[in-house]
């Protein structure tokens, strides 16, 4: 929800409301219904820049999000679960998001089709 209230209260999107879901749908479901809507909203690029949005698999589906702040490393802000609240940080140093079975993927509200 962190991605959706930042960019519909910027006015960058239509509000809108994923819900429902179960919290634990991204372990039971092929379905990419996450990166349905950011696909909806963004283009997906390769090198990602301060104010796309990266994306992370999860089980079987692209579940996790946040937004670049750093390029170089890449650096993003996101709502992490084991934390418990909103971070800050390096991808390079967070021990699972720099797993490579999380495939990160790059979108942004910016970039051309």
């Amino acid at each position: 929800m962190l991605l959706v209230r930042v960019f519909v209260d910027t006015g960058l999107c239509e509000p809108f409301d994923p819900r429902p879901y179960p919290p634990d749908w991204h372990l039971h479901r092929s379905a990419e219904r996450y990166l349905s809507f950011i696909f909806d909203r963004g283009h997906e690029v390769e090198t990602p820049r301060p104010g796309d949005v990266a994306v992370y698999r999860f089980g079987r589906c692209y579940s996790h999000g946040g937004i670049i702040v750093g390029a170089t490393p890449i650096t993003l802000v996101h709502a992490y679960g084991p934390a418990r609240r909103v971070v800050e940080e390096c991808v390079a140093q967070n021990p699972v998001l720099s797993e490579a079975k999380r495939e990160p993927r790059y979108f942004s509200y910016w970039a051309k089709k």
